[in-house]
């Protein structure tokens, strides 16, 4: 008969054995996802040499920014370089309190392209940012009459040929809305370490295959970049529709999709590259802004984000590790050969699958490869980011974003606060 210890031995290595085979079973699945959304979406590096309508239908790029010095100057000279013969460009100046202006109009240097558009007060039930881009729209010249309205970050910066490439996908996929998810800039850490595991908790809750059903999409865009064609964006209400929102772009793209205009969502290549944020305590209250809203402020679904984003990116791989290891170790245990070879073999594949599909979204990213490797490090980081964001709705605590506060109440809870401009 076995050794009692090697009897109680195969129950935690059938549990462990078990667990990796549903974590492996599981990225197996998100490989099949992957793949098929990078086979299927190209690139808006694909409409770069696309033909464009004939006459090319004039564009007003808006910019809304506020003390943006250390952005402006690089998107602008990005912007100068566009090969789109028929672009204007309107910098939305939202109450700047540093010299933006002053490097915006040194970088654009007379080019008749640019117009600079000054704002001075913001209404106390919008948000700055989303304030800003409808005044443009409504005040500003170019923008009253351009059929095509794109908008952008003033962190971003645009290959030359990116306005021309968006508008001939935008025209070959008749949409009304094309939103350009941007290669990020992974210099430091937690860009490298963190990033890729925050993006794709985003992308989770907003897969892009799903964003580009048509119909009864799960509307989703990126507010650096969103295309829309005038008649779309008249019709779902313009920013005016979405004066409270905090992530003005997903709610414009549910507002497009709910008016029957088709929305679209790609991944911009090096048609568009963003530094998102410039330190890691800003990195972190970013994603506590972004996710709260992502998730309809709702404090249940952060939760549930979080409970995923764990089991997932954190304890799939431990515990495929520990399969390996633990099966490895107790094969010599009498009784147990074929079940501990078994849970190490479960261990190393569910391992191996999970390594590889981490290493595809990493290196899509551009992060290292390093960066793969250290995924439940940074899936844990994920996870803290998103329970901090829920305990922050759940007790009311605002968001700072743009040098302004603003309230917002959890939708599983009491009603919401007013909004607050500071």
């Amino acid at each position: 008969m076995p050794a009692p210890a090697a009897d109680w031995l195969a129950i935690p290595l059938f549990a462990l054995g078990a667990g990796a085979f549903a974590g492996g079973f599981y990225w197996c699945a998100g490989a099949v996802r992957i793949l098929q959304s990078l086979r299927d979406f190209p690139t808006a590096e694909a409409g770069a040499d696309m033909p464009l309508p004939e006459p090319a239908p004039p564009v007003c790029l808006i910019v809304p920014a506020h003390n943006e010095r250390h952005a402006i100057g690089g998107l602008v000279r990005s912007l100068r370089a566009q090969t789109y013969p028929a672009l204007h460009v309107v910098l939305s100046l939202d109450r700047c309190t540093d010299d933006t202006e002053a490097v915006a109009l040194q970088a654009i240097d007379g080019d008749p392209r640019f117009t600079i558009h000054r704002v001075q007060t913001c209404p106390p039930d919008w948000a700055g940012k989303t304030h800003a881009a409808w005044s443009a729209v409504s005040h500003a010249p170019p923008a009253q009459a351009a059929p095509l309205l794109l908008f952008a970050d003033a962190d971003t910066q645009f290959h030359p040929r990116c306005v021309h490439a968006a508008v001939a996908l935008l025209h070959q996929r008749s949409l009304g809305l094309l939103s350009l998810l941007s290669a990020l800039s992974v210099d430091r850490w937690y860009e490298q370490l963190v990033q890729p595991a925050a993006t794709l908790e985003l992308l989770r809750q907003y897969p892009i295959a799903s964003a580009n059903r048509w119909p009864r999409p799960r509307a989703f865009a990126n507010g650096q970049f969103m295309l829309f064609t005038r008649a779309a964006y008249e019709a779902a209400g313009g920013h005016q529709a979405v004066r409270s929102h905090l992530l003005e772009d997903i709610a414009l793209a549910r507002h497009t999709a709910r008016a029957e205009h088709r929305t679209g969502v790609l991944r911009a290549g090096q048609m568009l590259h963003c530094r998102m944020y410039e330190t890691w305590p800003a990195f972190r209250r970013a994603w506590r802004r972004i996710y709260p809203e992502a998730a309809n402020r709702r404090s249940s679904r952060l939760a549930s984000c979080a409970r995923r984003a764990f089991l997932t990116l954190t304890l799939a791989p431990t515990v495929a590790a520990l399969a390996l290891l633990a099966g490895s170790l107790s094969a010599p245990l009498r009784g147990h050969d074929w079940l501990s070879w078994s849970v190490a073999s479960v261990g190393a594949l569910s391992l191996c699958i999970y390594l590889a599909v981490i290493a595809v979204v990493v290196r899509v990213q551009g992060a290292p490869l390093w960066a793969a490797g250290a995924m439940p490090v940074a899936g844990a980081l994920v996870v803290d980011i998103l329970l901090q964001a829920r305990r922050h709705l759940r007790r009311g605590r605002a968001a700072s974003w743009g040098g302004m506060s603003y309230n917002r109440a959890d939708r599983d809870g009491p009603a919401e606060p007013a909004t607050t401009n500071l």
